[in-house]
Parts: structure tokens; C-alpha cells; sequence
């Protein structure tokens, strides 16, 4: 043992004194470049040869790290400081700069720099003196402070100012690899020192923040991270004044940015000393990565998350044991979500009641980008807090109601989700209580809109209590006739189509209420794209009663909607909404409309007398026209319209028929008289009808035809001459002449159907007159006509030539020999003759044939 002790001595005693002998060998051969660097007169030529000659010297023999250690720290330390702080040359200093980082890297007591080196450090790079003009050496500076913090530890503690004041003013350099690189060296400082670096890290705040929104990309993720480290191994209370910079940098468009960000928060959430202080900060920074766009940031987020809620319960199990161990998982949750842990839900729930007010004012925020993440936001800690939403009601409806109407799609599409989760997790109890008020004063679309999410998020069981209330409340005349805005409409429809969804067969009771406002959509001028949607609701609210189809409903409910539709008749005007809702109930309802004709025709007597709005009149005359032209599919589909013919014709039609002055009288007429040709072509009015209401009707239609529609004259002619087949050969002297006089003039009409129509009831009329009493008292009259029509035979129109002259063959069967006598007068004015001869030969031929 002993032996072996002197042998291990001599060893070492021989290695020291290779060591002396390497150190004082070295130190010789740098006593002369060394000398040349100490003199002050030197010239740059030769401070630059010195340089090199020691760096020659250093790495051109193989030293042991005692032996470089002894001699930089005796020989080289001082006069390389000198020569980085001061030398005029700029290849001086960097060689220097080179010298001193081998020094460092491989010298075995680095701390022995620290009372030299930093001094010299602040007085290159800190201002007012630091004037480094070289962006490579800035750069080479701050990773040889870097490199000396790495290699000390916490022995840097005593200079932490110095080091501190160096950082602050790199932070800020213009060269972007020094911001960088300076980002490293506090998070090294901050490693290296941690016990005593919270009294220098709220000085590295201010510059960090300033360099949070530099350009480069890089820079920004450096500064991030940087700023993570220095609040973790600082002082927490920093975190106030970087929770807006971070929050901004989730906006980043460069997604390692928003990564560094969610890294931080994560780490801080996980690992910083005073983070119960800072939950309700911290927390939704990291929420709000949940929906970044980039998926391995968002389940970065996730997976930090989850570790805070697991750390979060370890370290409050006695608080939680009742609901861990008794925890009961909802029975309904939204779909394609999966429910947080207990200790996720639990730090969300409380601490929901700081953050959600900075929340909804965010929602609120005037750039749309913050308002979008807000709403995201939103609907994740709602996801949380679930049944814990109900104390914070009244601050999320108004927050709601104001998103819901928000020009951005994505915030409106996030806000509906989270009423969702209003249904899904509040008694219906209590939102409805606080939802139905603001549908009593001034219901609008964006609060329609939350109820109908909150309709589709609750669960049918726990609605159905409440389903006649929320029929009541949409069917009331200030919620669905509040506004004809379509958008308004569609959501009213959109909550409509939420009860049937969820309520599915519940919603019998409220069948009555629905289709009161499924109509009020439909009655209100808009695309056909949503009185499609309306149909097809309707067809959905039929099809969960098991009816067959939509025209199933009217007749369940037809005379109850009437009578809602009408109960305020007798004051209708052209803008009363019950109007366009008694034209939907008429023309959608189908075949249904026949069986409730008492209903109906009781509106039609009140509203269409003389005296009532004439817009309105006319509206009313344009349903009961359409139904006409289909009558055996509407209002006659039971068979019992006739019994109310004598109604619609003298209690309707005929005062509506007479001569007011204005375009909307006009109109009213004209609608009147197609309602009357409807009856006459759909076979309705029978005969014997026709004689009994000719005498009122023939001269209001006879009237008619004077009107300036083309489509009125038109039906009128056709009228005149139904009326003249039917019952022309009763009439008196007097109305043969009003009635041919009147048609005459049609001839000359400007539209060829209309002449052609008047031809026709012309030689109808002589028919009549052919097998009448007054046929001896009506010659004079009978020879007008034939001037008359002799001279249409001239008209360019061929058609109409042809027309006339198979009213004057009819004609002649009257008197023959007086026609003849008429054709032979005018036969040489013709521009075509050959009628005039065709006339003749007919003539002839008929006498030839009675003889």
C-alpha cells in the first residue's frame, strides 16, 4: 500500500512537472507577440501578426486543459479583454474574440474570466460606450457570453447585472441572428442561475416584448421561448405583462409561432410557482390552441392539457374524492366530442367566472380574427363548464345574441354551437325563463337564432315539459309577424324545424301553433327556395304525427287557421300580414280549402265589398282567380261551391264589376271579370244560373269591354257571348242593340284575339236575333251591321277577314236581299272582292236551297 502510494505520487509529481515545464515553454514562446500586443504604439500590422502568432502557438500544440488554463488565465485573459474591448481593428478583435472562446471551451477553470471578460463584454456591446460596428462580432460577442454562462453555472450569480445589462441591449440589436442568439444566452442565464435570476428577469421583459413582433419568424419562436424561460426561473409576476404579447402571437400566421406559444403556456400551466394565481389567465391562451388550424399544434394543446387536469387532480384528491368516486356521466352529450377529465372540467368551472366576462367583451372586438377566436374559445369552455353555465346565463345570452348577428360566418357558426350547448347542459327551466323576455319586446333574428340552437341541444325528454310554452311563444303575432326580413323568417324556421327534430311526436299538442307560423313564413315575399324549406317542414311536422302528407295538417287545423287568419277581417288593408296568411291557407292548402267554404266565403263577402282598401280587394280577387282555374282541385273539390254562387256573383262580383275611376280599380275589375269567365269555363255556372244573374251581370260585362286590359276585353267578349247562347233569345229590342254596339267597336280593337273574339259573338247575337220576338223591329239596325262588317272585310289581317265574313254568312239567313243589295254598293271599293263574290255565291246558293 505504501509502495504503491509513492509510486502514485511520483506519478503525479512527474505529470505536474510536464505540466510546469508545457506551461513555461508556452509561456515563453508567447512573451513576444504577448509584448507586442501591451505596447500601446504598436501599429495594426502588428497587433494583427501577434494575434496570430498566439493562435498559432494555442492550437498548434496538444496542452492539457491545466496548462491552458494556467497560462490564459495568467498570460492571455487581460491582454485578449483589452484587445476585444478597445483594438481600433476590426480582424483584431475577431481574432481576439477567437482566441477567447478557445480559452473557455477548453480551459478547466472558465469562471476565473468572469471578473475580466464581462466588463469587457458591457463595454462593447451596452450603450452609450458599446459601439460595435460589426454585425458578425455583435453576433460572436453575445455567444462567447452564451458559451461563458454554459461553462459557469451558477457562478455567474454575483455578475447577473452586468449580464442582465448586456442582455438588454442585444435583445434590441438590429441584427436579427443577435436577437437570436441573445434569446439563448437569457434562457441559458436563466438555467444557470435560478436562484438568484428572479432579481435581473423583469429587466429582460421590456426588450423581449419589443422583439416579440420582430419580422423574422425565427426571432419571434427565440423570443417566445425566451420569455418562457426567463418568467419561469424569474419572477412570476412578469406573466401581466406578457399574457397580451403571447395572446396576439396566437394570431400568427406562421404556425412554429403559435407552437412556441402553446409550448410556453403548457409549460408555465404545468410548472410555474405561482400558476394557481395565473389559472384564469393561462387557461384560455391554452384553450384557444384547441382550434388552430395547424392539427399538431392543436394536439400539442390537447396533450398539455390533459397532463395540467391529471397534475391539477393529484394535487387536489381530497377536494374531488365525492366526484371522482362518484362521478355519473351525462347521458346526453354532443355529438363528436369527447368529454375533458374531471380536473380539465373542474379548473374550467372555476375559474369560468374570471374569464368569461374578458371573453364576451372580446366576442365583441372590432377585428373580426379576435372575434372568431373568441367564439372558438366559447364553445370550448362551455364544453367544460357544462351544467356550471347556468350561474353565468344572463352574461352569455346577451354575449349570444350580439354574436349571433355578427358579418362573420365563423363567429355566428361558433356561437349557435355554443347554445347548443346551452340545451344540452341547462335546464330548459331556467334558458327558456331567461330566453322568452326578450321575444316579448323586441324579438330579433339573432334571438331566434339562439333558441333554436338551444332547441336542437336539449334532449327530448327534458323539452317536452316545455314544448306548448315554445309553440305559444313562436306562434304570438309579435314573434312570427315581427318582420318580414327573410333572415329572420329562416331562423324562425330553423326553430321550428328544431322542435320537430328533437320533439319529434311531442310536438302533436303544438301542431296548430306550428302551422300558424309555418304559414306566416310562406304568406311573406320571398325566394322559392325558402317556401320550399317551409313545404318541407311542413311535410316533417305531418310525417311525426304519422299523417300522410302536409294537405293532411290544413285539413286537422283548416278552420282554425282561418279563423285566425281572419279574426281582424273587417280592418284589413293591402299591408295587413293576415292577408298574405289567408292567401297561403286558400291556394297552399289544396283540396282542404272546399270543406271550409263557409269560413272562407264569410272573408271574401266582408272584404271585397265596394267600400274596402282597394289593394287589399285586389290581392283577394287574385286568390279566388286562381282558385277558379282550378276549381275542382281547390274550392270545389267537395262539390259544394255552387250553393255559393249566388254569394260570390252578387254579393262579389257584380259591385266589384262596376265603373270606378284609377289603375287599381281598373284591376279589380278586370280580376273580377276573369273570376266570372273561371266560373263560366269551369262549368259552374249552369244555365239556369246564367239566367238568373244575366240581368244584374250583362251590363257591368257589356261595360267591360271598353276597359284598357287587352286580357279584360278579351273575357269580356267571351262573356257577352256565353250570355248570348244561353239566354240572348229572351233579350228586348234594347238589349240586342247595346250588346252589338258595344261588340262592334271590337273589331277595331289594337289585339287580334279580341277581334277575332268579337267576330265570333257577333254572329252568335245573330243567331239569337235569328229565333227572337224583335227580329221585325231590329232591320235598321241589322243593315248598319252588315255596312259595318262589309267594310272589316277590307282588314289586313286575313284572319280577321275570314271571321267577318262567316258572321255576315250567318247574317244573311236574316235579310238576304238587303245584304245583297249592301255587298253589290261596295263591291267596286274592295280591295279583295273575291269576299264579296264568295258572300254572293252563298247568298244565292242559301235561296236556291230553301226553294
Amino acid at each position: 500500500m505504501a509502495a504503491a502510494g509513492a509510486a502514485n505520487g511520483e506519478a503525479n509529481g512527474a505529470a505536474n512537472g510536464a505540466a510546469n515545464e508545457a506551461a513555461a515553454e508556452l509561456s515563453q514562446a508567447l512573451a513576444r507577440p504577448l509584448s507586442v500586443l501591451q505596447q500601446p504604439d504598436s501599429g495594426r500590422a502588428a497587433r494583427l501578426r501577434a494575434l496570430q502568432d498566439i493562435g498559432a502557438q494555442l492550437q498548434g500544440r496538444a496542452l492539457p486543459g491545466a496548462v491552458l488554463q494556467e497560462v490564459f488565465s495568467a498570460r492571455l485573459l487581460r491582454p485578449l479583454s483589452r484587445c476585444l474591448a478597445g483594438d481600433a481593428a476590426e480582424r483584431c478583435r475577431e481574432l481576439a474574440l477567437q482566441l477567447l472562446r478557445h480559452g473557455l471551451a477548453h480551459g478547466e477553470r472558465p469562471c476565473e474570466a468572469l471578473p475580466v471578460l464581462l466588463p469587457a463584454l458591457a463595454q462593447r456591446l451596452c450603450p452609450p460606450q458599446g459601439a460595435e460596428p460589426s454585425e458578425e462580432l455583435r453576433l460572436g460577442l453575445v455567444q462567447l457570453l452564451r458559451l461563458l454562462l454554459q461553462r459557469c453555472g451558477a457562478s455567474a450569480g454575483p455578475y447577473l447585472g452586468d449580464i442582465a445589462r448586456v442582455l438588454q441591449a442585444t435583445l434590441l440589436d438590429h441584427y436579427a441572428e443577435v436577437r437570436r442568439e441573445s434569446c439563448s444566452c437569457a434562457v441559458a442565464c436563466a438555467r444557470a442561475v435560478p436562484e438568484h435570476f428572479h432579481m435581473q428577469s423583469e429587466s429582460l421583459i421590456k426588450p423581449l416584448m419589443q422583439s416579440i413582433s420582430h419580422q423574422h419568424y425565427r426571432v419571434r419562436v427565440d423570443v417566445i421561448q425566451a420569455t418562457g424561460a426567463v418568467i419561469q426561473f424569474g419572477n412570476g409576476k412578469s406573466v401581466d405583462d406578457v399574457l397580451s404579447h403571447l395572446a396576439q402571437r396566437l394570431f400568427d400566421e406562421i404556425p412554429k409561432v403559435r407552437h412556441a406559444v402553446t409550448t410556453v403556456i403548457g409549460e408555465w400551466l404545468l410548472h410555474l410557482r405561482d400558476r394557481y394565481s395565473y389559472f384564469h389567465k393561462l387557461i384560455p391562451l391554452l384553450l384557444g390552441s384547441f382550434t388552430d388550424e395547424i392539427p399538431e399544434n392543436a394536439k400539442l394543446a390537447w396533450t398539455y392539457w390533459e397532463k395540467i387536469g391529471l397534475q391539477w387532480e393529484k394535487e387536489n384528491e381530497e377536494d374531488l374524492k365525492d366526484k371522482m368516486d362518484f362521478s355519473v356521466s351525462p347521458s346526453h352529450y354532443p355529438k363528436g366530442e369527447t368529454r375533458p377529465g374531471l380536473g380539465c372540467r373542474e379548473l374550467v368551472s372555476r375559474n369560468l367566472s374570471k374569464i368569461l366576462p374578458g371573453l364576451c367583451h372580446d366576442i365583441t372586438d372590432w377585428l373580426g380574427s379576435t372575434r372568431i377566436k373568441a367564439s372558438q374559445l366559447l364553445y370550448t369552455l362551455l364544453l367544460h363548464a357544462e351544467d356550471h353555465i347556468t350561474q353565468h346565463m344572463e352574461l352569455l345570452l346577451r354575449t349570444l345574441y350580439q354574436a349571433c348577428s355578427d358579418e362573420e360566418s365563423e363567429v355566428v357558426k361558433n356561437s349557435v354551437k355554443a347554445a347548443e350547448l346551452i340545451g344540452t347542459f341547462v335546464s330548459p327551466k331556467v334558458s327558456l325563463k331567461l330566453i322568452t323576455p326578450a321575444f316579448e319586446q323586441t324579438p330579433k333574428a339573432s334571438c331566434v337564432m339562439v333558441l333554436a340552437a338551444v332547441i336542437r341541444g336539449s334532449p327530448k325528454e327534458i323539452l317536452q315539459p316545455h314544448v306548448a310554452q315554445l309553440g305559444n311563444t313562436l306562434s304570438q303575432a309579435g314573434v312570427c309577424q315581427h318582420s318580414e326580413e327573410v333572415f329572420y323568417m329562416e331562423q324562425l324556421l330553423y326553430c321550428v324545424q328544431a322542435l320537430i327534430e328533437v320533439c319529434q311526436e311531442d310536438c302533436k299538442e303544438i301542431s296548430l301553433q306550428l302551422m300558424k307560423v309555418l304559414v306566416t313564413i310562406m304568406a311573406i315575399p320571398s325566394s322559392q327556395d325558402l317556401k320550399e324549406k317551409v313545404e318541407k317542414t311542413m311535410s316533417s311536422l305531418a310525417a311525426v304525427q304519422e299523417l300522410e302528407s302536409f294537405h293532411c295538417l290544413y285539413k286537422q287545423h283548416i278552420i282554425q287557421l282561418l279563423e285566425w287568419a281572419a279574426v281582424s277581417c273587417e280592418g284589413w288593408t293591402c299591408h295587413s300580414p293576415e292577408v298574405l296568411q289567408f292567401e297561403v291557407i286558400a291556394t297552399h292548402s289544396g283540396p282542404v280549402i272546399g270543406e271550409a267554404l263557409d269560413e272562407f266565403m264569410l272573408v271574401l263577402k266582408t272584404c271585397l265589398q265596394a267600400n274596402r282598401d282597394p289593394q287589399m280587394r285586389l290581392k283577394l280577387f287574385t286568390v279566388l282567380s286562381q282558385l277558379l282555374q282550378k276549381a275542382s282541385e281547390t274550392i270545389n273539390s267537395q262539390g259544394l261551391f255552387p250553393s255559393y254562387l249566388e254569394t260570390v256573383i252578387k254579393d262579389i262580383l257584380a259591385p266589384n264589376l262596376q265603373w270606378h275611376a284609377g289603375r287599381t280599380a281598373a284591376a279589380i275589375r278586370a280580376t273580377a271579370v276573369l273570376c266570372l269567365w273561371a266560373l263560366i269555363h269551369c262549368e259552374m255556372l249552369s244555365p239556369e244560373e246564367i239566367l238568373k244573374v244575366k240581368d244584374e251581370l250583362m251590363p257591368q260585362v257589356i261595360a267591360s269591354l271598353d276597359e284598357d286590359s287587352k286580357i279584360t276585353r278579351l273575357m269580356a267578349c267571351r262573356i257577352v257571348d256565353v250570355f248570348l247562347k244561353v239566354c240572348g233569345r229572351q233579350f228586348d229590342a234594347d238589349k240586342f242593340k247595346n250588346t252589338y254596339t258595344e261588340v262592334l267597336k271590337r273589331l277595331d280593337d289594337a289585339w287580334c284575339d279580341v277581334r277575332l273574339a268579337a267576330a265570333h259573338t257577333l254572329a252568335d247575337w245573330f243567331k239569337c236575333l235569328k229565333d227572337s220576338d224583335v227580329k221585325s223591329s231590329m232591320e235598321g239596325h241589322v243593315e248598319f251591321l252588315y255596312q259595318e262588317l262589309l267594310v272589316h272585310l277590307d282588314d289586313p289581317d286575313e284572319n280577321l277577314q275570314k271571321a267577318v265574313l262567316e258572321v255576315l254568312k250567318e247574317g244573311s239567313i236574316l235579310y238576304p236581299d238587303l245584304l245583297v243589295r249592301e255587298i253589290e254598293g261596295v263591291v267596286h271599293k274592295h280591295q279583295t272582292p273575291v269576299y264579296c263574290n264568295q258572300l254572293l255565291h252563298h247568298i244565292q246558293s242559301a235561296k236556291e236551297s230553301a226553294l
